[in-house]
């Protein structure tokens, strides 16, 4: 017998590995720019800022967030907390936007973080219990795949990737610009750039 995956109305699924790479490489570029060191980012706010940025508007929303990992980097670096296994697995917050349920996943011996990501966004779409689907993929190893199981996904309020580059081929989804999210969240302010 199957077991059926249960998610919320709204899922972000985020490559843990790739946000912390374009987090941690924002954070060294505009740190000399702006003239200071910058703070470990707000995991809560890049995740509100995500959620907002989608379309989730203010209220009791449940957003359910998985974060996808390797084994080899159990850790993000820019966030407190950042444990990917024990800190950020099974936790929630709530805010003006609602709950977020927070999850970390890694895959098994014998997938990859592609392999479990893409599945995960399938299982995802192809859910009747979500509404809006919100993906941060790995645009420098995966971002063809991701494309192309973004475009299979109908039905939903919204389907959003966030990611660094527009995606190069007609999408049947939305993109938006990480880096936006990212300046939020580690307090960087428009009056400072």
């Amino acid at each position: 017998m199957e077991k059926k995956i249960e998610f919320a109305p709204n899922v972000m699924l985020i490559d843990a590995s790739y946000l912390d790479r374009v987090v941690r490489d924002m954070a060294n570029h505009f740190s000399p720019i702006i003239n200071r060191e910058l703070p470990k980012a707000d995991l809560a706010s890049l995740l509100e800022c995500l959620a907002l940025d989608s379309g989730v508007v203010l209220g009791d929303n449940a957003v359910q967030v998985i974060f996808i990992y390797d084994s080899a980097e159990p850790r993000m670096s820019f966030c407190t907390p950042s444990g990917l296994d024990k800190e950020l697995n099974n936790v929630a917050f709530k805010s003006q936007l609602g709950e977020f349920s927070i999850y970390s996943f890694q895959p098994s011996d014998m997938a990859t973080c592609e392999d479990l990501f893409n599945e995960a966004l399938m299982l995802a779409g192809e859910s009747k219990d979500v509404k809006r689907v919100v993906t941060v993929a790995d645009e420098d190893a995966y971002q063809q795949k991701t494309h192309s199981t973004l475009n299979k996904i109908k039905g939903k309020d919204s389907v959003t990737l966030f990611g660094m580059n527009p995606p190069k081929d007609e999408a049947a989804y939305s993109f938006e610009m990480l880096g936006f999210a990212v300046l939020q969240a580690l307090g960087i302010k428009a009056e400072e750039l």
